[in-house]
């Protein structure tokens, strides 16, 4: 992908990916019709979408666009047929294991290749606690078959590793639990189970832990929740690559509009400020329990800084592209915390030192750090480069923003598994002026 020059336009990105899965899964608990617009289509939160008709709800893409849930209340999860394929979906097996372990159902569960090298552990044990059962590969991965607790037990877990994912499906499964679970998070990760269970009308309470940096969230289970329309806004793990591509081309100005702010999400707005880029916040709003706005973004000289720790769990999707604004800054960027990316879709400090340094930038790599010198400092050409994105999306989108800038080519080798997150990357992009190139560079 290149720049045909400045990007200049307006750019809507897809909807929140997070807000999409839990959207689509806490209708179907709820009583009546709701429906939900702006939802995401990417492969990903379609195989949500399949998997809760595979277990009995009514979910359907109307005419309009929008989409409808016919829910039938907690608890109302049926025995699946078939096997639940998740694809490349690491958000929805989790979540769905959460809201499957308290319904006394016997589930198989699948992905794709690289969804079942993902680790399932840190969700499966809380689970165990409340009496479900697992039978999976080697090391807790996919697949595996699961058997709810026919008399799920309320817990009280401190979640060892900072995870939404994992809080979230301890949230989903003590809907059908009675009595009162409690989750005790030491950091604060994404809140977007907890604002969506407000909106709802459940009976959930968050507050902060005693050092203020984490939260005390409890749940009271057998809600009766009714059926509420849902507007899910732009998703900022999406919008961070058209904002990168915008901070790196000469001249560029671009808008992003509806794009979600939940201070759980902003990590990297947040850093790329303190590197001195140009971002404009307006027309802050509430919708639906988070917080939206209008982003400006302006060319700007970027500079390295460190990124702490404890930003990573509100930015841990965004460290690739952030690897690559940094190639383009003066001096050193250090990001540490990170060594959750070593398990996401694929080792993600691995594939983007590896890709960096064959388009010349200087890395260093640790078991969860990450050192990127700038080109600013180093004076060296970047580019000329083909990178493996190893089935991962987030790498593929890095590398083709990175070529909008790089004096050399970059091209991928597979474009494919952007659909599961942003299926109209290509369509945004050409919008405000990138050229993408066959082969998917």
């Amino acid at each position: 992908m290149t720049a045909s020059g400045a990007l200049k336009g307006t750019v809507c990105v897809p909807g929140d990916k997070s807000i999409s899965h839990r959207a689509l899964i806490m209708s179907s608990f709820c009583y009546g019709e709701s429906k939900i617009s702006g939802l995401l289509e990417g492969e990903d939160v379609l195989n949500t979408a399949t998997t809760l008709r595979a277990m009995g709800a009514s979910v359907d893409r109307t005419a309009s666009g929008e989409w409808s849930v016919q829910g039938n209340g907690v608890g109302s999860l049926a025995q699946p047929s078939s096997v639940l394929d998740f694809g490349n979906s690491g958000t929805g097996v989790r979540l769905l294991m959460g809201a499957i372990s308290s319904h006394a159902i016997t589930a198989t569960l699948t992905g794709d290749a690289s969804l079942c090298r993902r680790p399932m552990k840190r969700v499966m044990d809380p689970l165990r606690n409340i009496g479900c059962q697992f039978l999976g590969a080697e090391g807790d991965r996919l697949p595996l078959t699961m058997r709810g607790a026919d008399d799920p037990l309320p817990i009280d877990y401190a979640v060892p590793v900072p995870s939404a994912q994992v809080k979230s499906a301890l949230l989903l499964a003590a809907l059908n639990i009675p009595g009162r679970t409690q989750i005790v998070e030491k950091t604060k990760t994404r809140d977007h189970s907890e604002r969506m269970l407000t909106y709802l009308g459940a009976e959930i309470e968050s507050k902060p832990t005693e050092d203020k940096r984490g939260s005390v969230i409890t749940l009271q289970g057998h809600p009766e929740m009714a059926a509420k329309d849902h507007s899910v806004p732009g998703d900022p793990s999406s919008a961070a690559f058209p904002l990168v591509g915008a901070l790196l081309v000469p001249g560029s100005e671009i808008t992003l509009p509806n794009v979600c702010l939940n201070p759980g999400r902003i990590g990297l707005i947040e850093t790329l400020l303190e590197m001195g880029a140009d971002i404009s916040i307006g027309n802050r709003r509430p919708a639906g329990g988070e917080e939206v706005g209008d982003l400006l973004v302006r060319y700007s000289q970027l500079k390295g800084v460190n990124v702490p720790a404890d930003r990573a769990p509100s930015m841990i999707d965004e460290y690739p592209i952030l690897a690559v604004a940094a190639a383009f800054a003066t001096g050193d960027t250090n990001m540490s915390g990170i060594g959750e990316l070593r398990v996401k879709e694929s080792d993600r400090i691995a594939m983007m030192s590896e890709g960096l340094r064959a388009c010349g930038v200087e890395v260093t790599e640790g078991p969860s750090e990450m050192t990127v010198t700038g080109s600013k400092s180093t004076k060296n050409r970047l580019g000329d480069a083909r990178i493996g994105t190893n089935l991962d999306h987030r790498i593929a989108m890095s590398f083709l923003i990175m070529g909008l800038a790089a004096e050399g080519p970059i091209t991928i080798d597979d474009s494919e598994p952007i659909q599961t997150s942003f299926p109209t990357f290509f369509d945004v992009m050409s919008g405000v002026g990138a050229i993408a190139h066959e082969g998917g560079a």
